[in-house]
Formats: C-alpha cells, sequence, structure tokens
C-alpha cells in the first residue's frame, strides 16, 4: 500500500473512534490474519502459486525454504559455471556491468566486485515499498534462483528466506528502478544480506541491518562470491510483487465496485433488463456474463427494481422508463474491462514468479559436456509494465463510471425523484451529500492523469547500453496511487446510493431490497447513521474510505 493508502486508513480508523452523537458504532472485526496457521512454502522454481503471493500479501504468518532437489540442481550448476569460465568472459562474473561492460576483473576482484556492485546500485529514494511487498519480492527471488540457471549457490537465496522467515524486513525504496531490473531496491535488500549498514525493520524498529539482523537471531556478516551480486538485482521480481500486490487490490476493489452499483441500481430503482443473459451472452465475453450474473445475484427479489418500485415515488405522473442512461445499461460491459485485464495479469504473474529473469542464464551445453553462460534481455519488465499500465486504465474508467453514478444520484431528475442533493429533513435548509460527490470529482482528473502510459516514455540511459528502458516501475506505483483514489471514489458512491435508498424508504415500504443490497446497506449503516439534518461530513467519508480500504463492503457472493 502507498503512503495516501497508509494515510487513508490511518484516518478512517481515527474516524471510526471519533464519532459524533447519533452515528451508528461498531468496532472493527478481530483479523484473522493474527490467527492463521503458518504457511510452509518449499520453492522449487516450478510450482509458486497467486494464492501463495496473496498469503504473504494478507500478512499471513509464512515460512519459506528450498526444495532439496531445488539445492542439488543449483549446486550443479554452479559448479559448471565456474569450470565455464575458465574459457568465456561473461557479464557479472570475470566483466564488468553496464556501460563498464569491457572491463575484464580478475579472480582476486571476484568478493570486492560483488559488494561494490550492490553498494552502486543501491541508490534508490522515496517511500519504501509496504513490508509484505518487500517478503514476496525476497520469496519471488529465491524461487526463481531455485530453477537452478542463474549459477548462485544454494546458500544464496536462503540468505533472504532466513531473514524472511525471521522477520526481517530490507527497506526498499520505491523511486530509482526503470523496470529494467530491480536494480536500486534489490540492491538494498544485498545489501542488507551482506550484514552492511543498508536500514531494514525488526519487530517494529528500524535500524542498520549489521545491528537488526543479530538481534533477530540471525549472522550479521554473509559473502557473496563470484557472480552472485548480479543475479540478486537482475530481473523483476521487485515489479512482480508490487504488481500483485496491485492486483490483490484491484479485485477486492473489482468486488467492490460491483456491489456498490448494485446499491445504485436499488436507489434508482433500475431496469432489471440491461443484466439480462440472454443479452450478455451474445457478447461472448466470459467476464461480462460473470460480472452480469454477480448482480443479478445481488438484487435478486428486488421489489424497488420493478414498474411498481418505480410508480412509488410520484404514481399519478408515472411513465414507463423504456430504458436506463448508458452508465447504467453498459455498466456489466465497463465492469469486464477490469476483470479481463486482471485475468490476464493473473497468467502473466504466475509465469513471471516460476520464470528465470536474470542475465546472464547457465545451461548445460547443447555442443559438449559441461555448462555455458547465454547473455540476454530476461530481466525486462515490458509485458508486467504494460500489463500495469492498461490494468491503471480500467481501474480508472471504473473511477469515472463510479463518479457519473454517485453525480446522477444528486439530481431530481436523472435519478428518478430522488430529494435534491440526498439532502434529508428540509431541502434547501440543508445541502446534503453535494461535497461529498465533489470529493470524487475531484480525484478524477488526478486519475486520468496517472493512466497515461509510463510504458511509452522510455529512454536511453549509461552511455547508451540501456537504451530501451520499461519505466515499469513508474507505472506500477501510479497504478497503486489510483487505487488510493479509487477507494474514496467507491466509497462516495457507496455513501450516496446508501443514503438515497434510506430517503425514500418510507415510500417504498412494503418492497423488498435484494437480499445482497440489503445485507451492504445494513453493513454500511452499522458505521455511519443516514444523513439527516446536515452535519460535518469528513468523518463519515473517512469511515466509508476505511470500509473499503479493508474490504468490508465485498458483497458475501463475491467472498
Amino acid at each position: 500500500m502507498s503512503k495516501v493508502g497508509r494515510v487513508a486508513a490511518g484516518v478512517g480508523l481515527l474516524a471510526a473512534l471519533c464519532v459524533p452523537p447519533g452515528q451508528a458504532v461498531a468496532d472493527p472485526e478481530p483479523s484473522l490474519v493474527e490467527t492463521a496457521p503458518v504457511a510452509e512454502l518449499v520453492l522449487d522454481g516450478d510450482s509458486f502459486s497467486l494464492q501463495d503471493a496473496f498469503a504473504i500479501l494478507e500478512g499471513r504468518p509464512v515460512t519459506a525454504r528450498l526444495a532439496p532437489d531445488a539445492q542439488a540442481n543449483m549446486s550443479r550448476t554452479r559448479a559448471g559455471a565456474l569450470a565455464a569460465l575458465d574459457n568465456q568472459r561473461v557479464y557479472g562474473w570475470n566483466q564488468a556491468l553496464g556501460p563498464l561492460k569491457d572491463r575484464p576483473l580478475s579472480p582476486e576482484q571476484a568478493e570486492q566486485f560483488q559488494r561494490n556492485v550492490l553498494r552502486s546500485h543501491a541508490a534508490g529514494v522515496g517511500e519504501p515499498l509496504p513490508d509484505n511487498v518487500v517478503r514476496l519480492a525476497l520469496i519471488l527471488k529465491a524461487n526463481q534462483m531455485a530453477r537452478g540457471t542463474v549459477g548462485v549457490r544454494p546458500e544464496v537465496p536462503q540468505r533472504l528466506l532466513d531473514m524472511v522467515n525471521a522477520g526481517v524486513v530490507p527497506r526498499m525504496p520505491q523511486v530509482g528502478s526503470l523496470g529494467t531490473g530491480d536494480l536500486q531496491p534489490q540492491a538494498a535488500a544485498g545489501l542488507a544480506a551482506l550484514g552492511e549498514d543498508a536500514p531494514v525493520r525488526y519487530r517494529g524498529e528500524e535500524g542498520p541491518a549489521s545491528e537488526m539482523l543479530p538481534k533477530a537471531g540471525l549472522p550479521r556478516d554473509f559473502t557473496f562470491e563470484a557472480g552472485e551480486a548480479l543475479p540478486i538485482i537482475s530481473g523483476s521480481t521487485v515489479l512482480a510483487a508490487t504488481l500483485m500486490a496491485a492486483v490483490h487490490r484491484a479485485t477486492v476493489l473489482a468486488d467492490q465496485a460491483e456491489a456498490a452499483f448494485a446499491l445504485f441500481m436499488e436507489a434508482t430503482r433500475a431496469e432489471r433488463g440491461s443484466l439480462d443473459a440472454r443479452t450478455h451472452k451474445e457478447r461472448h465475453i466470459p467476464e461480462e456474463n460473470a460480472v452480469a450474473a454477480r448482480l443479478r445475484a445481488m438484487v435478486e427479489g428486488s421489489g424497488w427494481m420493478t414498474e411498481e418500485g418505480r410508480k412509488r415515488l410520484d404514481p399519478a405522473n408515472y411513465h414507463p422508463r423504456v430504458q436506463d442512461t448508458v452508465s447504467v445499461r453498459a455498466a456489466p460491459h465497463i465492469m469486464a474491462g477490469l476483470r479481463h485485464v486482471l485475468a490476464d495479469a493473473r497468467r502473466a504473474l504466475v509465469r513471471e514468479a516460476n520464470s528465470s529473469t536474470s542475465n546472464p542464464l547457465i545451461f548445460k551445453s547443447d555442443k559438449g559436456p559441461g555448462y555455458e553462460f547465454v547473455m540476454g534481455g530476461n530481466w525486462d519488465g515490458s509485458v508486467m509494465g504494460h500489463l500495469a499500465d492498461t490494468l491503471n486504465a480500467e481501474i480508472t474508467d471504473i473511477g469515472v463510471l463510479s463518479q457519473e453514478l454517485s453525480g446522477r444520484l444528486l439530481s431530481p431528475r436523472w435519478s428518478y425523484g430522488l430529494p435534491a442533493n440526498l439532502a434529508g429533513g428540509t431541502v434547501g435548509l440543508n445541502s446534503g451529500m453535494v461535497q461529498v460527490q465533489t470529493v470524487a470529482a475531484a480525484l478524477i482528473p488526478e486519475m486520468q492523469a496517472r493512466a497515461t502510459p509510463a510504458g511509452t516514455l522510455s529512454r536511453p540511459v549509461k552511455d547508451g547500453q540501456e537504451d530501451h528502458n520499461t519505466m515499469a516501475m513508474a507505472s506500477a506505483r501510479h497504478l497503486h496511487e489510483n487505487l488510493d483514489r479509487l477507494e474514496v471514489v467507491l466509497a462516495v458512491q457507496y455513501l450516496m446510493a446508501a443514503q438515497g435508498i434510506d430517503l425514500i424508504a418510507q415510500q417504498m415500504s412494503g418492497l423488498a431490497l435484494g437480499a445482497a443490497t440489503r445485507s451492504l446497506l445494513t453493513e454500511i449503516r452499522r458505521y455511519v447513521a443516514p444523513l439527516g439534518e446536515d452535519r460535518y461530513q469528513t468523518p463519515d467519508l473517512e469511515r466509508a474510505v476505511w470500509l473499503v480500504h479493508n474490504g468490508y463492503l465485498t458483497p458475501s457472493l463475491a467472498r
């Protein structure tokens, strides 16, 4: 979670503890993470799953170790790599890096070179990555090394796993990586693994690794031997971990966006025909069929979304609606776009987690006995970067849709008879929720600006040696920032849809809401009371943001 998200969550919790008189109060439920059993991961380089990743990201207790077969394979590859160095000049092994790739290294310089590589590359700045993303990145790195293609000793990934298992978290700055490997953030982790003074966190305390590792019961010092520093920083494991975190967040928000839309449909007594399975089946988009099916399930049994329900507010002047606006009729298709990209991202990330993403790679020679080095570009993060950009575009479109829907609720004409501004009491004397909706409107241009695809903005660096860069970490950061904003936009929609329902509930007496939408309304009202006379609105909205951020408004059928 980015800084914006942490602040939103913290402020929301503060609002939950400081509730104005007359508001509903409920304390957060105990976290299931604290009581979950420890998950034991055995890394073989081939079977890491997104379920494993999500368990780590959710903060569940996890221990990880290398599979015995993987350790044996890594040892064989290491021996073969050292033997191959006798007649081959290899980048990062007996040659320097980047624009200095033509400078040879002697065997005597090997150990110092590993340390220097990490020192020189640990130049990142900015907010650190969240602890659980760092833990996941280190486990992904160890899993990729377990494939036995980068030539490191098994002790190298085990050192990373020892840190994870002991609760030591390197401080990885977010700014500096160009998506051409994860040089800066992984170099910071590498320095921590060496026992240098790079900062780490342990049990709520931050300090230099040289001091904190012994506190965690780990040896302070560790040595990287020839060729072992480059695989630490080469590859895109930090990018993969960051994108996995975004996919996890976006999935929860996709569930809540659908639920917020169902609540909107109830408030506006929408036409149910736009959810008809026959219509969506004709489009041949599986995700669209699934979204429409979930929406049908959420409003099933609703008497509000019927001709009787639509007549209730003004029976004398009722005319059939014929069809709802585009934002309502096309919502299943719009929301399906997000689900489609999430599915693509999941497939790509599972491949990424179980692939060799370093340079160079070591393989058994196909021209005789022994091993050979092959230099290439497997560290490149283009696919993940472009997926992050596309996911950001979809997230932004969901935000635009949500803001349009909440805006409709302010207008008696566009909402088919809800009180103006969703004001309680005397309209005019009370201004209602007009400025709550403005919060969502204010965030949309920010989302649109951050949805510009950073992956199209490559520029050459390092004396032209790295002349194409994915900028994928910028894409991932922008995505997380927009996920923070979407939480607020959806919170606005939830508050306003719930208010719309409550304002006309008396007139709709005898007509039931759908079972799922009724449950959602009840959950909101556990924490935020309906708005009668105008009151201080910031605490209400902060509380709603907290509910969305923590997944409290995920419909039961999505859990």
